[in-house]
This record gives structure tokens, C-alpha cells and sequence, in this order.
């Protein structure tokens, strides 16, 4: 088993930063690919970006490109979201969620992840 537990969510002005973070515990987290994921209210959770066990790769969801950082610090089991220049379209609640990949980034599909945090809200002003 693996907890998540986002934090930093909150009220930002458009074009503002915000920093995500997501605390894990449990079993050895080093192995485990994870991804963020954000659901608008009436919309499907979406995909946000993700990243490998060792941060040797990331990749990100289109609207999110150039604009939202992910990386992780296996020693202190976090991974974090740096998200910059946001936008209201970037109102939802964000998720992490992991699943055990070793070998290579894991899926940008919700149903590729087996561990989800609670979420944490993200609301941008205009």
C-alpha cells in the first residue's frame, strides 16, 4: 500500500504560481511512476503530467507544456507540481496518483494508477 497526500493547492490570480506537493508513504516509493491528474467540476479527470521512478523522464499534457514542472525527491518521498503563468482553465482539483513502474514512465490513463491521494483545490482568478 501507498498513501498520498497533496498539499499547496489554494487562490491564485491568473498569471501566478502555485507549488503542489504530494507526500508518500508506505512501500518503497523510489520504484513507483507517478502522475498528476486534475478534475474540473462536470468534467472527466484529466492528465496532467507524470514521471518516471528516477525522474529520468517526464512528460506533460498539452495545455499544461511550458508552463507546470514536475519532479520528485525519492530521499523525502515527494513529488511536487510547479505550476506557473496560470490560467482560469487551470481551476480544478488536482490529484497525485501512483503505480509501481521500474521500468518506464507509467500511463497517462486514470486507470493505469493504482494509489490516489484526496486531491487538493486549485482555483485560478481571472
Amino acid at each position: 500500500q501507498v498513501q498520498l497526500v497533496e498539499s499547496g493547492g489554494g487562490l491564485v490570480q491568473a498569471g501566478g504560481s502555485l507549488r503542489l506537493s504530494c507526500a508518500a508513504s508506505g512501500r518503497t516509493f523510489s520504484t513507483y511512476g507517478i502522475g498528476w491528474f486534475r478534475q474540473a467540476p462536470g468534467k472527466e479527470r484529466e492528465f496532467v503530467a507524470r514521471i518516471m521512478w528516477n525522474s529520468g523522464r517526464t512528460t506533460y499534457a498539452d495545455p499544461v507544456k511550458g508552463r507546470f514542472t514536475i519532479s520528485r525527491d525519492n530521499a523525502k518521498n515527494t513529488v511536487a507540481l510547479q505550476m506557473n503563468s496560470v490560467k482560469p482553465e487551470d481551476t480544478a482539483v488536482y490529484y497525485c496518483a501512483a503505480n509501481n513502474y521500474p521500468l518506464g514512465l507509467p500511463g497517462t490513463d486514470p486507470t493505469d494508477y493504482t494509489y490516489w491521494g484526496q486531491g487538493t483545490q486549485v482555483t485560478v482568478s481571472s
